[in-house]
Protein backbone atom coordinates (compact mmCIF):
# COMPACT_ATOMS: atom_id res chain seq x y z
CA UNK A 1 0.00 0.00 0.00
CA UNK A 2 1.46 3.38 -1.03
CA UNK A 3 2.08 5.72 1.92
CA UNK A 4 -0.53 8.82 2.41
CA UNK A 5 1.02 12.41 1.25
CA UNK A 6 0.87 14.83 3.97
CA UNK A 7 1.54 18.53 2.64
CA UNK A 8 2.21 21.39 5.20
CA UNK A 9 1.61 25.02 4.21
CA UNK A 10 3.95 26.86 6.43
CA UNK A 11 7.48 26.07 7.27
CA UNK A 12 7.65 28.28 10.69
CA UNK A 13 7.89 26.70 13.87
CA UNK A 14 4.95 24.64 13.81
CA UNK A 15 5.66 23.65 10.19
CA UNK A 16 8.79 22.50 10.98
CA UNK A 17 7.18 19.94 14.36
CA UNK A 18 4.63 18.95 12.20
CA UNK A 19 7.20 17.75 9.39
CA UNK A 20 9.39 16.14 12.30
CA UNK A 21 6.19 14.14 13.67
CA UNK A 22 5.08 12.75 10.69
CA UNK A 23 8.31 11.13 9.81
CA UNK A 24 9.09 10.28 13.36
CA UNK A 25 5.51 8.47 13.43
CA UNK A 26 5.53 7.85 9.53
CA UNK A 27 2.44 8.56 9.11
CA UNK A 28 3.46 9.55 5.04
CA UNK A 29 5.34 11.30 3.02
CA UNK A 30 5.23 14.92 3.58
CA UNK A 31 6.48 18.05 1.64
CA UNK A 32 6.77 21.74 4.01
CA UNK A 33 5.86 24.23 1.69
CA UNK A 34 6.85 28.47 2.70
CA UNK A 35 7.60 31.27 0.59
CA UNK A 36 10.89 32.10 2.04
CA UNK A 37 13.34 30.62 -0.34
CA UNK A 38 15.53 28.12 0.94
CA UNK A 39 13.90 27.80 4.24
CA UNK A 40 11.86 24.72 4.05
CA UNK A 41 14.21 23.00 2.45
CA UNK A 42 16.77 23.91 5.12
CA UNK A 43 14.12 22.41 7.54
CA UNK A 44 13.27 19.32 5.64
CA UNK A 45 16.78 18.69 5.25
CA UNK A 46 17.78 18.77 8.46
CA UNK A 47 15.23 16.53 9.91
CA UNK A 48 16.04 13.94 7.08
CA UNK A 49 19.34 13.70 8.49
CA UNK A 50 18.32 12.04 11.51
CA UNK A 51 16.81 9.18 9.70
CA UNK A 52 19.19 6.73 10.63
CA UNK A 53 19.71 8.10 14.20
CA UNK A 54 15.25 8.07 14.75
CA UNK A 55 14.62 4.72 12.30
CA UNK A 56 12.08 6.40 10.10
CA UNK A 57 12.15 6.11 6.12
CA UNK A 58 9.46 8.52 4.42
CA UNK A 59 10.25 11.32 1.57
CA UNK A 60 10.51 14.70 3.01
CA UNK A 61 10.44 17.45 0.67
CA UNK A 62 10.81 21.25 1.23
CA UNK A 63 9.99 23.55 -1.29
CA UNK A 64 9.06 26.83 -2.52
CA UNK A 65 6.76 25.55 -5.04
CA UNK A 66 2.86 25.01 -4.78
CA UNK A 67 2.59 22.44 -7.71
CA UNK A 68 4.68 20.31 -5.12
CA UNK A 69 1.59 19.82 -2.84
CA UNK A 70 0.01 18.14 -5.90
CA UNK A 71 -1.84 15.03 -5.04
CA UNK A 72 -2.10 15.30 -1.25
CA UNK A 73 -4.22 13.14 0.65
CA UNK A 74 -3.92 15.84 3.67
CA UNK A 75 -3.26 19.25 3.69
CA UNK A 76 -2.12 21.20 7.24
CA UNK A 77 -2.28 25.03 6.78
CA UNK A 78 0.17 26.84 9.70
CA UNK A 79 0.65 29.97 7.49
CA UNK A 80 0.25 33.29 9.01
CA UNK A 81 1.96 35.80 11.46
CA UNK A 82 2.11 34.20 14.91
CA UNK A 83 1.27 36.93 17.48
CA UNK A 84 2.86 38.75 19.64
CA UNK A 85 3.01 39.79 23.27
CA UNK A 86 -0.27 42.19 23.87
CA UNK A 87 -1.66 40.91 20.69
CA UNK A 88 -5.01 39.06 20.39
CA UNK A 89 -5.71 36.40 17.86
CA UNK A 90 -8.22 38.70 16.08
CA UNK A 91 -5.72 41.43 15.57
CA UNK A 92 -4.37 39.13 13.36
CA UNK A 93 -7.51 38.79 11.27
CA UNK A 94 -6.43 41.03 8.47
CA UNK A 95 -2.88 39.98 7.22
CA UNK A 96 -4.11 36.07 7.84
CA UNK A 97 -6.82 36.36 5.76
CA UNK A 98 -4.97 37.61 3.05
CA UNK A 99 -2.79 34.94 3.06
CA UNK A 100 -5.11 32.23 3.81
CA UNK A 101 -6.74 33.45 0.53
CA UNK A 102 -4.23 32.60 -1.27
CA UNK A 103 -3.49 29.15 0.40
CA UNK A 104 -6.98 28.10 -0.62
CA UNK A 105 -6.40 29.01 -3.89
CA UNK A 106 -3.56 26.91 -4.25
CA UNK A 107 -4.65 24.15 -2.00
CA UNK A 108 -8.11 24.04 -4.47
CA UNK A 109 -5.55 23.98 -8.03
CA UNK A 110 -3.17 21.59 -6.75
CA UNK A 111 -5.17 19.33 -4.06
CA UNK A 112 -8.61 19.48 -4.74
CA UNK A 113 -9.05 15.92 -3.36
CA UNK A 114 -7.29 16.51 -0.09
CA UNK A 115 -8.74 17.52 3.14
CA UNK A 116 -7.74 20.36 4.79
CA UNK A 117 -6.44 20.65 8.90
CA UNK A 118 -6.75 24.94 9.28
CA UNK A 119 -4.38 25.91 12.84
CA UNK A 120 -3.90 29.36 11.71
CA UNK A 121 -5.28 32.25 13.88
CA UNK A 122 -7.81 33.47 14.08
CA UNK A 123 -8.60 29.81 13.76
CA UNK A 124 -12.77 29.76 12.96
CA UNK A 125 -12.37 32.94 10.49
CA UNK A 126 -9.61 31.59 8.69
CA UNK A 127 -11.52 28.14 8.57
CA UNK A 128 -14.20 29.87 7.35
CA UNK A 129 -12.67 31.19 4.83
CA UNK A 130 -10.38 28.43 3.47
CA UNK A 131 -14.12 26.42 2.93
CA UNK A 132 -15.48 29.82 0.89
CA UNK A 133 -12.27 30.09 -1.01
CA UNK A 134 -11.37 26.46 -2.01
CA UNK A 135 -15.17 25.59 -2.05
CA UNK A 136 -13.96 21.60 -0.52
CA UNK A 137 -16.75 19.93 1.27
CA UNK A 138 -17.64 21.28 4.86
CA UNK A 139 -16.57 17.49 6.01
CA UNK A 140 -13.17 18.69 4.47
CA UNK A 141 -12.15 21.54 6.00
CA UNK A 142 -11.46 21.42 9.51
CA UNK A 143 -10.04 23.50 12.22
CA UNK A 144 -7.47 22.67 15.46
CA UNK A 145 -8.19 24.22 18.44
CA UNK A 146 -10.11 22.15 20.77
CA UNK A 147 -8.05 19.56 20.92
CA UNK A 148 -4.66 22.17 22.14
CA UNK A 149 -7.24 24.00 24.37
CA UNK A 150 -8.90 20.54 25.71
CA UNK A 151 -5.03 19.14 26.80
CA UNK A 152 -3.82 22.14 28.17
CA UNK A 153 -7.00 22.49 30.31
CA UNK A 154 -6.40 18.54 31.10
CA UNK A 155 -3.01 18.97 31.68
CA UNK A 156 -3.65 22.31 34.14
CA UNK A 157 -6.00 19.34 36.16
CA UNK A 158 -3.02 16.76 36.04
CA UNK A 159 -0.87 19.38 38.19
CA UNK A 160 -3.65 20.66 40.35
CA UNK A 161 -4.66 17.10 41.95
CA UNK A 162 -1.33 15.12 41.26
CA UNK A 163 -2.21 12.78 38.87
CA UNK A 164 -1.60 11.38 35.55
CA UNK A 165 -2.56 13.49 33.09
CA UNK A 166 -3.21 10.36 31.26
CA UNK A 167 -6.03 9.73 33.05
CA UNK A 168 -7.66 13.21 32.90
CA UNK A 169 -10.38 13.48 30.49
CA UNK A 170 -11.54 17.29 29.60
CA UNK A 171 -13.12 18.96 26.79
CA UNK A 172 -12.96 22.54 25.24
CA UNK A 173 -15.90 24.11 22.73
CA UNK A 174 -16.18 27.03 21.49
CA UNK A 175 -14.09 29.60 19.40
CA UNK A 176 -10.83 29.51 19.71
CA UNK A 177 -10.67 32.95 21.53
CA UNK A 178 -11.38 34.23 25.05
CA UNK A 179 -14.85 32.86 25.01
CA UNK A 180 -13.69 29.32 24.43
CA UNK A 181 -15.66 27.02 27.09
CA UNK A 182 -13.67 24.44 29.04
CA UNK A 183 -16.84 22.25 30.03
CA UNK A 184 -15.86 21.72 33.96
CA UNK A 185 -19.59 19.46 35.06
CA UNK A 186 -17.90 16.23 32.20
CA UNK A 187 -14.05 17.06 33.23
CA UNK A 188 -13.47 13.58 34.78
CA UNK A 189 -10.22 11.23 35.87
CA UNK A 190 -10.82 7.57 35.00
CA UNK A 191 -14.63 8.55 35.39
CA UNK A 192 -14.44 10.42 38.48
CA UNK A 193 -15.60 14.06 38.04
CA UNK A 194 -13.17 16.04 38.82
CA UNK A 195 -14.86 18.73 41.12
CA UNK A 196 -16.05 15.82 43.45
CA UNK A 197 -11.90 15.19 43.58
CA UNK A 198 -11.36 18.66 43.88
CA UNK A 199 -13.77 19.37 46.90
CA UNK A 200 -12.05 16.15 48.73
CA UNK A 201 -9.04 17.96 48.36
CA UNK A 202 -10.03 21.10 49.41
CA UNK A 203 -13.18 19.97 52.27
CA UNK A 204 -15.82 22.62 50.93
CA UNK A 205 -17.02 23.26 47.54
CA UNK A 206 -16.35 26.76 47.68
CA UNK A 207 -12.64 26.21 47.43
CA UNK A 208 -13.22 23.58 44.84
CA UNK A 209 -15.27 26.51 42.57
CA UNK A 210 -12.52 29.00 42.99
CA UNK A 211 -9.63 26.55 41.72
CA UNK A 212 -11.50 24.95 38.99
CA UNK A 213 -12.75 28.93 38.35
CA UNK A 214 -8.49 29.51 38.01
CA UNK A 215 -7.73 26.78 35.67
CA UNK A 216 -10.46 27.89 33.27
CA UNK A 217 -9.66 31.01 33.04
CA UNK A 218 -5.57 29.86 33.04
CA UNK A 219 -6.91 27.82 29.67
CA UNK A 220 -8.11 30.41 28.19
CA UNK A 221 -5.59 32.29 28.13
CA UNK A 222 -2.72 29.23 27.93
CA UNK A 223 -1.54 30.83 24.31
CA UNK A 224 -0.97 34.15 25.71
CA UNK A 225 0.93 32.90 28.52
CA UNK A 226 3.16 31.18 26.22
CA UNK A 227 3.56 34.56 24.52
CA UNK A 228 4.14 36.33 27.01
CA UNK A 229 6.95 34.05 27.83
CA UNK A 230 8.33 33.57 24.67
CA UNK A 231 8.51 37.04 23.87
CA UNK A 232 8.64 36.55 20.32
CA UNK A 233 6.38 33.96 19.22
CA UNK A 234 4.01 31.85 20.24
CA UNK A 235 3.04 28.03 20.94
CA UNK A 236 4.68 25.66 18.64
CA UNK A 237 4.95 22.12 19.70
CA UNK A 238 1.52 21.64 21.31
CA UNK A 239 -0.98 23.07 18.68
CA UNK A 240 1.57 20.92 15.98
CA UNK A 241 1.41 17.64 18.36
CA UNK A 242 -2.54 18.30 18.28
CA UNK A 243 -3.09 18.66 14.97
CA UNK A 244 -1.39 15.12 14.55
CA UNK A 245 -3.63 13.59 16.48
CA UNK A 246 -6.46 14.89 14.22
CA UNK A 247 -4.04 13.99 11.33
CA UNK A 248 -3.97 10.50 13.00
CA UNK A 249 -7.45 9.23 12.87
CA UNK A 250 -8.02 10.94 9.18
CA UNK A 251 -5.70 8.70 8.34
CA UNK A 252 -6.00 5.68 10.46
CA UNK A 253 -10.13 6.36 9.61
CA UNK A 254 -9.99 5.53 13.56
CA UNK A 255 -12.87 7.82 14.33
CA UNK A 256 -12.11 9.22 17.41
CA UNK A 257 -13.86 12.04 19.07
CA UNK A 258 -12.03 14.58 19.50
CA UNK A 259 -12.76 18.51 19.94
CA UNK A 260 -12.14 20.10 16.53
CA UNK A 261 -13.37 23.51 14.61
CA UNK A 262 -16.42 21.96 12.44
CA UNK A 263 -19.26 23.43 10.37
CA UNK A 264 -22.47 23.60 11.97
CA UNK A 265 -25.77 22.04 10.70
CA UNK A 266 -28.26 23.04 13.29
CA UNK A 267 -26.18 20.90 16.08
CA UNK A 268 -26.60 22.33 19.46
CA UNK A 269 -29.03 25.13 17.72
CA UNK A 270 -26.21 26.54 15.77
CA UNK A 271 -26.07 26.66 11.57
CA UNK A 272 -23.75 27.73 9.15
CA UNK A 273 -20.46 28.60 11.15
CA UNK A 274 -17.35 26.90 11.91
CA UNK A 275 -17.06 26.20 15.70
CA UNK A 276 -15.44 24.02 18.17
CA UNK A 277 -17.32 20.97 19.22
CA UNK A 278 -16.99 16.91 19.72
CA UNK A 279 -16.70 15.36 16.27
CA UNK A 280 -15.50 11.57 14.77
CA UNK A 281 -13.01 11.41 13.08
CA UNK A 282 -12.24 9.14 9.88
CA UNK A 283 -11.19 8.54 6.23
CA UNK A 284 -13.94 11.25 4.99
CA UNK A 285 -12.87 14.00 7.56
CA UNK A 286 -15.41 15.19 10.26
CA UNK A 287 -17.69 12.36 9.96
CA UNK A 288 -20.00 12.82 12.39
CA UNK A 289 -20.68 16.19 14.74
CA UNK A 290 -21.52 14.98 18.45
CA UNK A 291 -23.49 16.56 20.42
CA UNK A 292 -24.05 16.32 24.17
CA UNK A 293 -26.58 17.73 27.10
CA UNK A 294 -25.51 21.22 27.94
CA UNK A 295 -26.84 22.97 31.27
CA UNK A 296 -28.19 26.29 31.13
CA UNK A 297 -24.86 27.90 31.94
CA UNK A 298 -23.09 25.90 29.65
CA UNK A 299 -25.49 26.78 26.84
CA UNK A 300 -25.30 30.72 27.44
CA UNK A 301 -21.51 30.42 27.54
CA UNK A 302 -21.56 28.62 24.04
CA UNK A 303 -23.80 31.04 23.02
CA UNK A 304 -21.93 33.93 23.73
CA UNK A 305 -19.05 32.05 22.43
CA UNK A 306 -20.55 31.35 18.91
CA UNK A 307 -21.63 35.18 19.01
CA UNK A 308 -17.77 35.72 19.17
CA UNK A 309 -17.16 33.61 16.39
CA UNK A 310 -19.87 35.28 13.95
CA UNK A 311 -18.82 38.63 14.94
CA UNK A 312 -15.22 37.56 13.96
CA UNK A 313 -16.63 36.35 10.58
CA UNK A 314 -18.58 39.30 9.66
CA UNK A 315 -15.44 41.41 10.48
CA UNK A 316 -13.47 39.32 8.06
CA UNK A 317 -16.31 39.33 5.32
CA UNK A 318 -16.43 43.41 5.80
CA UNK A 319 -13.51 43.76 4.75
CA UNK A 320 -13.69 41.78 1.70
CA UNK A 321 -12.98 38.54 2.62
Amino acid sequence: MSRKKISIIGGGQIGGVLAQLIALRQLGDAVLFDIVEDMPQGKILDIAEAARVDGFDVNLVGTNKYEDIKGSDLVIVTAGLPRKPGMSRDDLLVTNAKIMQSVAENVKKYAPGSIAIIISNPLDAMVTLFQKVSGFDHGKVLGQAGVLDSSRFSTFIAWELGVSVKDVNAMVLGGHGDTMVPLTRYANVNGIPVMELLERKYGNAAKAKEVMTAMVDRTKMAGGEVVKLLKTGSAFYSPASSAIAMAESIIYDEKRLLPVSAFLKGEFGFKGYYVGVPAVLGSAGVEKVVELTLDDEEKKLLDSSVKAVESLVADMERLGF
